[in-house]
Protein backbone atom coordinates (compact mmCIF):
# COMPACT_ATOMS: atom_id res chain seq x y z
CA UNK A 1 0.00 0.00 0.00
CA UNK A 2 1.03 3.23 -0.66
CA UNK A 3 -0.02 6.02 1.20
CA UNK A 4 -0.46 9.72 0.69
CA UNK A 5 0.40 11.64 4.33
CA UNK A 6 0.08 15.13 4.12
CA UNK A 7 1.91 17.30 6.60
CA UNK A 8 4.32 14.22 6.86
CA UNK A 9 6.83 16.26 7.72
CA UNK A 10 5.09 17.57 11.25
CA UNK A 11 5.07 16.04 14.66
CA UNK A 12 2.49 13.02 14.23
CA UNK A 13 2.71 12.69 10.70
CA UNK A 14 6.76 12.29 10.45
CA UNK A 15 6.37 9.52 12.85
CA UNK A 16 3.09 8.01 11.38
CA UNK A 17 5.58 7.60 8.09
CA UNK A 18 7.88 5.41 9.93
CA UNK A 19 4.56 3.13 11.59
CA UNK A 20 3.84 2.77 8.18
CA UNK A 21 7.22 1.83 6.72
CA UNK A 22 8.01 -0.49 9.57
CA UNK A 23 4.91 -2.40 8.86
CA UNK A 24 6.06 -2.39 5.11
CA UNK A 25 3.81 0.04 3.09
CA UNK A 26 5.40 3.11 1.19
CA UNK A 27 4.56 6.88 1.60
CA UNK A 28 4.38 10.07 -0.61
CA UNK A 29 4.35 12.99 2.41
CA UNK A 30 3.33 15.97 1.42
CA UNK A 31 3.99 19.77 3.34
CA UNK A 32 4.55 23.52 3.03
CA UNK A 33 7.01 23.47 5.85
CA UNK A 34 5.08 26.01 6.91
CA UNK A 35 5.13 24.67 10.98
CA UNK A 36 7.78 21.95 9.66
CA UNK A 37 11.68 21.72 9.69
CA UNK A 38 13.47 20.81 6.66
CA UNK A 39 15.76 18.72 7.95
CA UNK A 40 13.53 16.30 9.10
CA UNK A 41 13.44 14.91 5.59
CA UNK A 42 16.91 13.65 5.79
CA UNK A 43 15.95 11.91 9.63
CA UNK A 44 12.88 10.38 7.81
CA UNK A 45 14.75 8.88 4.78
CA UNK A 46 17.09 7.17 7.17
CA UNK A 47 14.69 5.66 9.40
CA UNK A 48 12.12 4.56 6.43
CA UNK A 49 14.06 4.44 3.14
CA UNK A 50 16.37 6.58 1.01
CA UNK A 51 13.43 6.64 -2.01
CA UNK A 52 10.95 8.48 0.71
CA UNK A 53 9.06 10.55 -2.10
CA UNK A 54 8.58 14.12 -0.46
CA UNK A 55 6.43 16.19 -2.30
CA UNK A 56 6.98 20.55 -0.73
CA UNK A 57 3.33 21.93 -1.51
CA UNK A 58 -0.04 22.84 0.26
CA UNK A 59 -2.59 20.23 0.44
CA UNK A 60 -4.87 22.56 -0.60
CA UNK A 61 -3.56 23.27 -4.48
CA UNK A 62 -5.34 21.14 -6.90
CA UNK A 63 -2.57 21.17 -8.89
CA UNK A 64 -0.17 19.92 -6.47
CA UNK A 65 -1.87 17.04 -5.10
CA UNK A 66 -3.33 15.93 -8.92
CA UNK A 67 0.53 15.88 -9.82
CA UNK A 68 1.47 13.18 -6.63
CA UNK A 69 -2.01 11.47 -8.08
CA UNK A 70 0.18 10.84 -11.80
CA UNK A 71 3.28 10.21 -10.40
CA UNK A 72 2.23 7.34 -7.72
CA UNK A 73 0.10 4.70 -7.36
CA UNK A 74 -1.64 6.42 -4.57
CA UNK A 75 -3.73 4.03 -2.47
CA UNK A 76 -4.59 5.79 0.28
CA UNK A 77 -4.20 8.83 2.33
CA UNK A 78 -3.96 9.97 5.99
CA UNK A 79 -4.84 13.89 5.99
CA UNK A 80 -2.91 16.18 9.28
CA UNK A 81 -1.98 19.25 7.27
CA UNK A 82 -4.06 21.65 8.89
CA UNK A 83 -3.67 25.05 11.13
CA UNK A 84 -3.99 23.75 14.63
CA UNK A 85 -3.43 26.42 17.66
CA UNK A 86 -6.75 27.06 19.36
CA UNK A 87 -5.78 30.18 20.45
CA UNK A 88 -4.71 31.48 17.31
CA UNK A 89 -8.00 30.53 15.67
CA UNK A 90 -9.86 32.86 17.76
CA UNK A 91 -7.57 35.30 16.62
CA UNK A 92 -7.55 34.75 12.57
CA UNK A 93 -10.58 32.39 12.54
CA UNK A 94 -11.08 33.15 8.71
CA UNK A 95 -7.34 31.93 8.18
CA UNK A 96 -8.39 28.97 9.63
CA UNK A 97 -11.50 28.08 7.67
CA UNK A 98 -9.86 28.65 4.79
CA UNK A 99 -6.71 26.74 5.02
CA UNK A 100 -8.15 23.64 6.89
CA UNK A 101 -11.68 23.30 5.03
CA UNK A 102 -9.78 24.17 1.53
CA UNK A 103 -7.07 21.32 2.10
CA UNK A 104 -9.80 18.39 3.22
CA UNK A 105 -12.26 19.43 -0.09
CA UNK A 106 -9.26 19.01 -2.75
CA UNK A 107 -8.16 16.02 -0.87
CA UNK A 108 -11.29 14.18 -1.03
CA UNK A 109 -12.44 15.24 -3.80
CA UNK A 110 -9.02 13.62 -5.67
CA UNK A 111 -9.38 10.75 -4.17
CA UNK A 112 -12.64 10.42 -4.63
CA UNK A 113 -11.86 11.21 -8.62
CA UNK A 114 -9.12 8.69 -8.46
CA UNK A 115 -10.10 5.89 -7.18
CA UNK A 116 -9.06 5.87 -3.67
CA UNK A 117 -10.94 3.89 -1.03
CA UNK A 118 -8.86 4.40 2.15
CA UNK A 119 -8.86 8.24 3.83
CA UNK A 120 -7.84 8.77 7.33
CA UNK A 121 -8.63 12.40 8.88
CA UNK A 122 -6.51 13.63 11.57
CA UNK A 123 -9.23 15.01 14.24
CA UNK A 124 -9.62 16.66 17.77
CA UNK A 125 -10.66 15.61 21.14
CA UNK A 126 -11.03 19.80 20.68
CA UNK A 127 -14.34 19.08 18.60
CA UNK A 128 -16.31 17.91 21.65
CA UNK A 129 -15.50 21.30 23.77
CA UNK A 130 -16.43 21.27 27.19
CA UNK A 131 -17.76 17.28 27.52
CA UNK A 132 -21.29 16.89 29.73
CA UNK A 133 -19.51 13.52 31.61
CA UNK A 134 -16.32 12.09 31.54
CA UNK A 135 -14.77 9.79 29.95
CA UNK A 136 -15.20 11.05 26.65
CA UNK A 137 -17.17 9.22 24.18
CA UNK A 138 -17.72 9.14 20.45
CA UNK A 139 -21.33 9.31 20.51
CA UNK A 140 -21.45 12.61 22.89
CA UNK A 141 -22.68 15.97 20.91
CA UNK A 142 -19.43 17.59 19.62
CA UNK A 143 -19.64 21.01 20.49
CA UNK A 144 -16.15 22.48 19.74
CA UNK A 145 -15.77 25.80 21.31
CA UNK A 146 -13.21 27.26 19.23
CA UNK A 147 -13.35 27.71 15.24
CA UNK A 148 -9.74 25.68 15.04
CA UNK A 149 -12.52 23.02 16.67
CA UNK A 150 -15.31 23.93 14.63
CA UNK A 151 -13.01 23.62 11.27
CA UNK A 152 -12.69 19.74 12.22
CA UNK A 153 -16.05 18.94 13.23
CA UNK A 154 -16.60 20.52 9.73
CA UNK A 155 -14.28 18.38 7.82
CA UNK A 156 -15.70 15.49 9.87
CA UNK A 157 -19.17 15.81 8.10
CA UNK A 158 -17.43 16.58 4.31
CA UNK A 159 -16.01 13.34 4.54
CA UNK A 160 -18.64 11.35 6.48
CA UNK A 161 -20.33 12.53 3.55
CA UNK A 162 -18.52 11.66 0.80
CA UNK A 163 -17.63 8.07 2.18
CA UNK A 164 -21.39 7.52 2.08
CA UNK A 165 -21.54 9.10 -1.69
CA UNK A 166 -18.57 7.19 -2.82
CA UNK A 167 -17.62 4.03 -1.27
CA UNK A 168 -14.61 5.31 0.32
CA UNK A 169 -13.51 3.74 4.04
CA UNK A 170 -13.30 6.53 5.78
CA UNK A 171 -11.77 6.57 9.68
CA UNK A 172 -11.59 10.16 11.59
CA UNK A 173 -9.30 9.88 15.14
CA UNK A 174 -10.16 12.44 17.79
CA UNK A 175 -6.96 12.08 19.51
CA UNK A 176 -6.49 13.96 22.89
CA UNK A 177 -3.06 15.42 23.56
CA UNK A 178 0.20 14.18 21.75
CA UNK A 179 3.47 13.61 23.94
CA UNK A 180 6.16 12.14 23.31
CA UNK A 181 9.10 11.40 20.27
CA UNK A 182 10.62 8.11 18.12
CA UNK A 183 12.37 6.24 20.38
CA UNK A 184 15.63 6.75 18.31
CA UNK A 185 15.26 10.02 19.99
CA UNK A 186 15.75 11.72 15.98
CA UNK A 187 12.37 12.99 15.81
CA UNK A 188 9.95 14.90 18.17
CA UNK A 189 7.97 17.54 18.48
CA UNK A 190 9.46 20.91 17.35
CA UNK A 191 7.23 23.38 15.74
CA UNK A 192 8.48 26.37 13.61
CA UNK A 193 6.41 28.68 15.67
CA UNK A 194 7.04 28.73 19.20
CA UNK A 195 5.07 27.51 22.07
CA UNK A 196 1.45 26.81 21.82
CA UNK A 197 1.60 23.20 22.89
CA UNK A 198 2.31 22.30 26.95
CA UNK A 199 4.88 19.51 26.84
CA UNK A 200 7.31 21.87 24.32
CA UNK A 201 7.39 24.63 26.48
CA UNK A 202 7.90 22.57 29.43
CA UNK A 203 10.59 21.16 27.91
CA UNK A 204 12.28 24.58 27.02
CA UNK A 205 11.93 25.63 30.16
CA UNK A 206 13.63 22.15 31.22
CA UNK A 207 16.68 23.01 28.80
CA UNK A 208 16.97 27.29 30.06
CA UNK A 209 15.50 28.11 27.18
CA UNK A 210 12.48 29.87 28.71
CA UNK A 211 12.12 31.36 32.56
CA UNK A 212 9.06 29.73 33.28
CA UNK A 213 6.32 28.03 32.35
CA UNK A 214 3.15 29.74 32.00
CA UNK A 215 0.07 28.17 33.22
CA UNK A 216 -3.31 29.07 31.97
CA UNK A 217 -5.57 29.11 34.95
CA UNK A 218 -5.69 27.71 38.52
CA UNK A 219 -9.12 28.48 39.41
CA UNK A 220 -10.63 25.19 37.65
CA UNK A 221 -12.73 23.02 39.67
CA UNK A 222 -9.90 19.89 39.14
CA UNK A 223 -7.94 18.32 41.66
CA UNK A 224 -5.36 20.90 41.81
CA UNK A 225 -7.05 24.23 40.15
CA UNK A 226 -5.28 23.67 36.37
CA UNK A 227 -6.90 22.29 33.41
CA UNK A 228 -6.63 18.13 32.74
CA UNK A 229 -5.71 16.61 29.61
CA UNK A 230 -5.44 12.47 28.42
CA UNK A 231 -1.53 12.67 27.23
CA UNK A 232 -0.86 10.15 24.66
CA UNK A 233 2.52 9.11 23.45
CA UNK A 234 2.65 10.21 19.43
CA UNK A 235 4.02 6.17 18.47
CA UNK A 236 0.85 5.42 20.28
CA UNK A 237 -1.29 7.64 17.68
CA UNK A 238 1.44 6.76 14.61
CA UNK A 239 0.25 3.32 15.06
CA UNK A 240 -3.26 3.99 15.70
CA UNK A 241 -3.33 5.94 12.19
CA UNK A 242 -1.67 2.51 10.56
CA UNK A 243 -4.52 0.20 12.37
CA UNK A 244 -7.13 2.42 11.39
CA UNK A 245 -5.88 2.51 7.69
CA UNK A 246 -6.19 -1.30 7.35
CA UNK A 247 -9.30 -1.99 9.14
CA UNK A 248 -12.12 -3.61 7.20
CA UNK A 249 -14.54 -0.56 7.75
CA UNK A 250 -16.89 -1.48 4.89
CA UNK A 251 -17.44 0.07 1.69
CA UNK A 252 -18.72 3.73 2.38
CA UNK A 253 -17.89 3.14 5.96
CA UNK A 254 -16.97 6.19 8.33
CA UNK A 255 -16.27 5.54 11.86
CA UNK A 256 -14.97 8.14 14.24
CA UNK A 257 -12.44 6.63 16.74
CA UNK A 258 -11.18 8.18 20.02
CA UNK A 259 -7.48 8.27 20.72
CA UNK A 260 -5.76 8.71 24.16
CA UNK A 261 -5.19 6.56 27.46
CA UNK A 262 -8.25 7.15 29.18
CA UNK A 263 -6.75 9.16 31.69
CA UNK A 264 -6.80 12.54 32.72
CA UNK A 265 -3.44 14.66 34.11
CA UNK A 266 -3.41 17.93 35.46
CA UNK A 267 -0.90 20.39 34.48
CA UNK A 268 0.74 20.71 37.51
CA UNK A 269 1.05 16.88 37.82
CA UNK A 270 2.70 17.37 34.21
CA UNK A 271 4.80 19.44 35.34
CA UNK A 272 6.06 17.75 38.36
CA UNK A 273 6.15 14.59 35.81
CA UNK A 274 8.42 16.42 33.34
CA UNK A 275 10.98 17.28 36.52
CA UNK A 276 11.56 13.85 37.49
CA UNK A 277 11.99 12.77 33.52
CA UNK A 278 14.57 15.84 33.11
CA UNK A 279 16.12 15.99 36.55
CA UNK A 280 15.28 19.58 35.75
CA UNK A 281 13.15 21.88 38.18
CA UNK A 282 10.24 23.45 35.80
CA UNK A 283 9.52 26.88 37.26
CA UNK A 284 6.17 28.04 36.47
CA UNK A 285 3.69 31.24 36.78
CA UNK A 286 0.31 30.96 37.13
CA UNK A 287 -2.02 33.31 34.53
CA UNK A 288 -5.57 33.93 33.57
CA UNK A 289 -7.45 31.16 31.55
CA UNK A 290 -7.38 31.52 27.52
CA UNK A 291 -9.98 32.07 25.50
CA UNK A 292 -11.04 28.40 24.13
CA UNK A 293 -9.10 26.42 26.64
CA UNK A 294 -11.31 23.62 27.82
CA UNK A 295 -11.36 22.66 32.07
CA UNK A 296 -10.92 18.92 31.72
CA UNK A 297 -11.08 16.37 29.10
CA UNK A 298 -10.17 12.48 28.77
CA UNK A 299 -11.50 9.26 26.33
CA UNK A 300 -13.17 6.78 26.30
CA UNK A 301 -11.03 4.63 23.68
CA UNK A 302 -13.47 1.55 24.43
CA UNK A 303 -14.43 1.74 20.73
CA UNK A 304 -10.76 1.70 19.36
CA UNK A 305 -10.37 -1.12 21.03
CA UNK A 306 -12.89 -3.17 20.33
CA UNK A 307 -13.30 -2.56 16.15
CA UNK A 308 -9.36 -1.91 15.67
CA UNK A 309 -7.89 -3.76 18.08
CA UNK A 310 -5.71 -0.57 18.99
CA UNK A 311 -4.67 0.23 22.62
CA UNK A 312 -1.85 3.07 24.02
CA UNK A 313 1.06 1.28 25.42
CA UNK A 314 3.03 4.07 26.34
CA UNK A 315 2.83 5.31 30.10
CA UNK A 316 3.61 9.47 31.01
CA UNK A 317 6.95 8.81 32.53
CA UNK A 318 7.77 6.92 29.26
CA UNK A 319 6.62 9.98 26.65
CA UNK A 320 8.22 12.99 28.47
CA UNK A 321 11.99 10.73 28.98
CA UNK A 322 11.41 10.23 24.95
CA UNK A 323 9.94 14.17 24.77
CA UNK A 324 13.64 14.76 26.95
CA UNK A 325 15.70 12.33 24.68
CA UNK A 326 14.65 14.32 21.77
CA UNK A 327 15.02 17.36 23.04
CA UNK A 328 18.40 17.25 24.45
CA UNK A 329 19.79 15.66 21.90
CA UNK A 330 18.75 18.49 19.57
CA UNK A 331 18.69 21.90 21.17
CA UNK A 332 20.82 23.42 18.25
CA UNK A 333 17.11 23.29 16.46
CA UNK A 334 19.23 21.32 13.49
CA UNK A 335 15.69 19.12 13.19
Amino acid sequence: MTTLVTGGAGYIGSHTVTALYAAGHDAVVLDNFSNAHRGVVDVLRSLTSPDLAVVDGDAADRLTVEQIFDNHAIDAVIHFAAHKSVPESVDVPLRYYRNNLDSVLTLAETAADRGVKRFVFSSSAVVYGTPPALPVTEDMAAEPQSPYGATKLMCEQILTDAAAATGMQTAILRYFNPVGAHPSGRIGEQPIEAGQNLVPVVMRVALGELGRLAVFGDDYGTRDGTAVRDFVHVMDLAEGHLTALTADLGEGGCRVFNLGTGAGTTVLELVAAAAEATGRPIPYEIEGRRPGDIIESWADCTRAGAELGWHARRSLPEMLADQWRFVSGCADGAV
